[in-house]
């Protein structure tokens, strides 16, 4: 019996040697992959160039203070798009120089980003003309009147993202409101790059065709490019035509400059209708506009759509169908208006 005993336990003893270098085996062998394994559990790293026609790049940070730059990025955020840990934003500027914006895209389309967002018309259709294979998502005032896509359902290639008015008549309600707000008005001016005004589908040609029926006239104010002399040299020439009142195109770029454009406008005391309440909030008259902050979360949630293996030319572009009418009433008596309390009474937010 303790001959039995004595060879179990020498052949438990040998077992557990065993098992103790197999197991010191697996440890070590263990250690050896820990490296490995944890390189591949690290997360994917998605690289998206951010493509401002006009903004400076301070104003595309996290700490910008324009409202719709903010949502973009703290949509990004919800959806799980962490910058510096599973993402990487270039951001990239054109100052507001139309005649450099196709030079600027085909630098980023050289940087091979997994994805472009931008916004604006003209930085569109330079991004567009660089690459045919890189998704682009863009917020722009009217993609199909711009020759962009082919219809807001199926926008087809390589491009998608939010529309931010609703077809060419929302000019139309503009010019209707602005009339109404200055009832002596006879001619009155469009603010925007040339081509907003020449191109057939775009704001001047539906401005043309309203104007008459409210017995108006409407002509160009055209700024060449988005630089503060330019601006300048637009009002005055405003004031030498003695116009009655003003619309603010919705280009990006004006967009960029609305300080400098509510201050110009009120030194020239023009009534002035404007696209983005955030024009309202800095002292403009009144706006008829979308909600830009939600157009670009719209636009976050396609980056992250895309990002996730999903086709532009898959995704209809997003079309905001709410508007809101804005009236700042200190800078209506500023101005020396008398609106009356239907107009007053239609608004959606008065501004006291």
């Amino acid at each position: 019996d303790h001959q039995g005993q004595g060879h179990e336990f020498g052949m438990t003893q040998a077992f557990s040697t065993m098992r103790r270098r197999e197991f010191i085996a697996l440890i070590g062998g263990a250690a050896a992959a820990w490296p490995f394994t944890a390189r591949a559990q690290q997360p994917k790293m998605d690289r998206i160039a951010w493509v401002h026609p006009s903004a400076p790049l301070d104003n595309l940070r996290s700490s910008t203070d324009v409202r719709a730059y903010r949502a973009f990025q703290d949509e990004l955020r919800q959806l799980g798009h962490i910058e510096g840990t599973n993402l990487t934003v270039e951001r990239y500027s054109g100052a507001g120089r139309l005649d450099l914006y196709d030079t600027l895209a085909r630098t980023v389309v050289r940087s091979r980003p997994g994805l472009i967002f931008t916004s604006g018309v003209e930085m569109a259709r330079g991004l567009r003309a660089a690459t045919t294979s890189i998704p682009i998502v863009a917020i722009l005032n009217d993609p199909v009147a711009a020759g962009l896509i082919d219809s807001l359902a199926h926008p087809g290639g390589n491009i998608t993202g939010a529309a931010v008015d609703a077809g060419i008549e929302i000019w139309s309600k503009r010019l209707a409101l602005l009339k109404e707000a200055v009832p002596q008005a006879k001619r009155v001016g469009l603010l925007s790059s040339p081509g907003y005004w020449d191109i057939a589908g775009r704001a001047g040609e539906a401005l043309r065709a309203a104007a008459p029926t409210l017995g108006l006239s409407v002509v160009s104010c055209p700024v060449e490019q988005a630089a503060e002399p330019d601006y300048r040299r637009a009002f005055a020439t405003i004031q030498q035509d003695g116009l009655s009142a003003l619309l603010v195109h919705d280009q990006a770029e004006n967009f960029t400059n609305r300080k400098l454009i509510i201050e110009l406008t009120r030194q020239c005391k023009l009534p002035t209708i404007y696209p983005y309440r955030e024009y309202v909030e800095l002292g403009g008259l009144m706006a008829y506009a979308v909600d830009l902050p939600d157009a670009f979360r719209h636009g976050a949630q396609y980056v992250d759509q895309v990002l996730k293996g999903a086709k532009p030319s898959d995704l209809p572009f997003y079309q905001q169908t709410r508007f809101q009418f804005l009236i700042n009433l200190k800078t209506a008596r500023a101005l020396n208006l008398n609106l009356t309390t239907t107009l007053v009474g239609s608004a959606d937010e008065v501004i006291e």
